[in-house]
């Protein structure tokens, strides 16, 4: 990572208007994609989820929740909210669900930077908000072929979500 990106406040408004840049402790790299991008990304997901041949990667336990509540882990949501379903089946029908209005934001891999980015959102289940974060690739992304969905977080929001995370939100 570049001295510049090292140097960020922790939440950057650029006056040109929509784009919103916001570092943490992670130091994730974060943007607002416009709304075509996140339409057309939409898109490509719901083409590898009915193109038949798609492999799925869900990320059951990570490190970080060594030292979370288990209310907000990958496990523990998906257990709770699809108890006694196939994972990859129910994860596969509510990722093709998701909308332009459940965006929150892009976010770029800083520890595999040659990896694609991966897209943030937020949905309420049961009256809770649910954290979602996922990356796309499509079979022409790859020298093997098939088309491949990585599924970091599918969890109960630490926080809860404001209308203000939600830039496409149609009020």
């Amino acid at each position: 990572m570049d001295f510049w990106h090292q140097l960020m406040p922790k939440k950057l408004t650029l006056s040109m208007g929509s784009v919103i840049i916001k570092m943490n402790k992670t130091r994730e790299l974060k943007r607002i994609e416009s709304e075509m991008d996140v339409k057309t990304y939409l898109d490509r997901l719901k083409y590898a989820l009915d193109s038949g041949s798609v492999t799925f990667k869900i990320q059951k336990h990570r490190k970080i929740d060594k030292n979370r509540d288990n209310k907000y882990t990958n496990s523990y949501t998906i257990g709770k909210l699809f108890p006694n379903e196939d994972v990859v089946e129910v994860l596969g029908k509510e990722l093709s669900l998701l909308t332009i209005e459940d965006y929150i934001e892009t976010v770029k891999d800083t520890k595999r930077p040659k990896k694609s980015e991966m897209r943030v959102f937020g949905k309420k289940y049961s009256g809770e908000d649910v954290y979602i974060k996922i990356r796309v690739a499509l079979a022409s992304q790859f020298d093997y072929g098939g088309n491949f969905i990585f599924v970091m977080s599918f969890h109960y929001a630490e926080w809860d979500f404001k209308e203000s995370d939600f830039p496409y939100i149609k009020v």
